[in-house]
């Protein structure tokens, strides 16, 4: 249920099981051979059965990709896990480039040998995605060549099997919609887009659009499947029954035609031979898909996901639901820290913080009548130098005191019923240098800059994201993440379309929760990130004004450290917010704290000297 601290893969087995690769590839006659952080689902969480990136190279990080050829081996990885890879790679088998800047089609296109055959596993790369390498392969006669069978699993042995955990039903009481109005209003939106029906792809989705919660893949409640969706008749519902008690098959059963797994390419084509027009989602729909039903004669249409947008929009039930969660969480997080704040510097480790702090949720979560469910994912525990690793991962090798005159961030975040959290908080063990203040509180200025922002209907969350680097980008610094995420109700803690980052196209609606988490990380020194969750509220007047304005509401609860905040870098505004959000924090949580922990609220949420 909670964090492992076990290293999941081995770089030091590289040599072998790319040379074992390369073997097959040349049996295939292949030149080379794509291997993605993917699943059939093309998921963030995957199921540690789809762990093929993680087993071939030891990058355990939630998104990249690796290219092997005959000659050199590539793996490709975002700014979040740069350090990572390095670390977690054998350089002599891996050259470590850019996702973002040089992701495979563009380095396909500028360094394969000319007429190369380089396989893929179209189960694994969705339609966009190969649109886009076909388009970069073709210059350079390049040849793209789906394998059915997938080169790794060819050679992974002890392979785990697939997941089948339980599936249960989400309650209205937290959903607060029925799965019978929530697929009226899909098929509506299938028929706009002149579509006969569509698949959906994303578990998310079909959690979202069903009513259910899963445990198939790490930390996020998802019954991994696919549904099919048609404008007029009953959905089809591919989950193993094996993950149904009986409450939950005679629920589904009444809302859809409950199929194997293994039946889904053949219904597809059915669906493709007798309706014609199939909408799939091109930026999360496997490529396999688009083949099955092109072979049966069937039109693939270009549909975006119709769950996905309606299920970033919380309703009131579920926004209802995330204000309690974060109460909750917010009760947790300061014990946590209170207790940490008691720690004599080298007495914790990021391990033994990380343990506590799940202790704390559990317990709060059990003393408060809503019990933990999970964390929301493996916890970001990072001491001195190894918070400047953005996405770090501790394990008992990495594992790191808790030192004097050091940073600690704590990235972290929790699953319950009735909502989804995920807070940063970077707190000092010992004393603060001025260096950190300056770069904590330049942080902490983004925050509320973000915090505190108006912005008209129509705006999009690229449109945000300078805010929230202004004051740092006056320094000469900057971060190599987006600002936000979507996130979602008791669902995927990183959820789109919504996010705030220099690619957030989405338009803000109201009812959309992100994050708001800035940072900054000197690499081999320290690292400060500072998160909190917000939603976005609905238009509304400003005083004297002309436009309807949006807004955020924040929804975490917990103080920011005030030993690292240089007041005389904010303005009266900033001090201003910061103090009337403790006042909120203070006043909210007091009355479900107690004994010294509340001593340490009262202290934490004090007013800036």
């Amino acid at each position: 249920m909670f964090q492992s601290f076990d290293v999941t893969a081995d770089p030091s087995q590289g040599i072998t099981r790319v040379g074992q690769l390369r073997k097959a590839l040349a049996k295939a006659s292949l030149d080379g051979y794509l291997v993605p952080r993917a699943d059939e689902h093309q998921g963030e969480y995957v199921a540690p059965s789809s762990e093929r990136l993680a087993w071939l190279t030891g990058f355990t990080g939630s998104a990249g990709a690796a290219l092997v050829l005959k000659d050199r081996a590539i793996l490709f990885v975002d700014g979040r896990y740069t350090l990572q890879a390095v670390e977690q790679t054998d350089p002599s088998i891996f050259t470590v480039e850019s996702l973002i800047d040089t992701p495979p089609r563009e380095w396909i296109a500028r360094n394969a040998p000319t007429g190369s055959r380089i396989g893929f596993d179209p189960w694994l790369h969705t339609v966009a995605e190969l649109r886009a390498l076909r388009d970069k392969a073709r210059a350079r006669s390049i040849e793209l060549v789906p394998v059915d069978d997938n080169m790794i699993d060819g050679i992974w042995e002890d392979r785990p099997s697939p997941p089948l955990a339980q599936a249960r039903i989400q309650s209205k009481d937290y959903a607060g919609e029925l799965a019978t109005a929530k697929l009226e209003r899909m098929a509506k939106a299938i028929r706009e887009a002149s579509a006969d029906c569509t698949v959906l792809t994303d578990p998310s989705s079909i959690a979202w659009a069903f009513n259910i919660r899963g445990q198939d893949v790490p930390h996020t409640p998802l019954a991994l499947g696919f549904a099919i969706l048609p404008v007029d008749g009953r959905p089809l519902l591919f989950l193993d029954r094996r993950k149904l008690d009986r409450e939950t098959e005679a629920y589904l059963t009444q809302l859809a035609d409950l199929k194997a797994p293994s039946t889904l390419e053949a219904e597809l084509s059915r669906c493709a031979k007798s309706t014609g027009s199939i909408g799939l989602d091109p930026s999360l729909a496997a490529e396999r898909l688009r083949l099955v039903v092109e072979e049966a004669g069937g039109t693939v249409t270009d549909l975006d996901d119709p769950a996905r947008l309606p299920r970033a929009v919380k309703n009131a039930t579920e926004l209802e639901g995330a204000r309690t969660a974060h109460r909750r969480d917010g009760v947790a997080m300061v014990r946590f820290l209170s207790w940490l704040d008691r720690q004599e510097p080298g007495t914790a480790d990021e391990i033994s913080a990380v343990r506590k702090l799940e202790e704390s949720r559990a317990e709060t979560g059990q003393s408060l009548q809503m019990p933990l469910r999970d964390i929301s994912f493996d916890t970001i525990s990072g001491a001195g130098p190894n918070g400047a690793i953005i996405h770090y991962r501790v394990t008992t090798k990495t594992n790191r005191t808790l030192a004097a005159d050091e940073l600690y961030l704590v990235d972290s975040g929790a699953q319950y019923d009735d909502g989804t959290t995920d807070i940063t908080r970077t707190v000092i063990i010992g004393r603060p240098g001025d260096e950190m203040r300056e770069r904590y509180t330049r942080v902490l200025k983004g925050l509320i800059a973000l915090s505190t922002i108006r912005f008209p209907k129509g705006t999009r969350g690229m449109d945000l994201d300078p805010f929230a680097r202004h004051a740092l980008w006056q320094a000469g610094l900057d971060y190599a993440h987006g600002t936000g995420h979507g996130v979602g109700s008791y669902l995927a803690v990183h959820e789109g379309p919504q996010r705030i980052a220099k690619t957030g196209t989405q338009v803000l609606e109201a009812g959309m929760i992100l994050s708001n988490e800035p940072g900054y990380y000197k690499p081999g020194s320290y690292g400060i990130r500072l998160e909190n969750l917000i939603v976005v509220e609905p238009a509304s007047p400003i005083p004297g004004g002309e436009v309807d304005m949006h807004g955020f509401e924040t929804l975490t609860l917990c103080p920011f450290d005030r030993r690292l905040i240089d007041t005389g870098l904010l303005s009266p505004q900033e001090r201003g917010w910061l103090d009337t959000y403790h006042a909120r924090v203070r006043e909210t949580l007091a009355p479900l704290l107690d004994g010294e922990t509340l001593d340490w609220l009262e202290k934490a949420t004090a007013p800036l000297d």
